[in-house]
């Protein structure tokens, strides 16, 4: 889940705030930062999990991956081709929604 914080830093990245709790009627402004509506909060949120939740596929691929060495090193021995077979294989097991 996407943090109260973490979306005030991105809709403020130099807001200086404090979360209790993870609830947006527990933020405490500091040093004047203006705050921000809790409306507007809410739905930055939202849009943030819901661009998190689809891009998925991406850090199960980015896990799955081999190293970028041991990538190489197939290569280097196997060709190109069965490099291809390796990271297709991974691309048809975490596919694009």
């Amino acid at each position: 889940m996407i943090s109260i914080l973490e979306t005030i830093k991105v809709i403020n990245p130099k807001a200086e705030v404090s979360v209790g709790e993870n609830d947006v009627k527990k933020i405490k402004w500091h040093n004047e930062t203006t705050p921000i509506a809790e409306a507007d909060i809410l739905a930055k949120q939202k849009e943030l999990q819901i661009a998190y939740d689809n891009n998925k596929y991406q850090r199960d691929r980015a896990e799955a991956y081999p190293s970028i060495a041991d990538q190489l090193d197939d290569i280097y021995h196997n060709g190109i081709d069965v490099w291809k077979a390796t990271i297709k294989a991974v691309k048809d097991k975490y596919p694009k929604e």
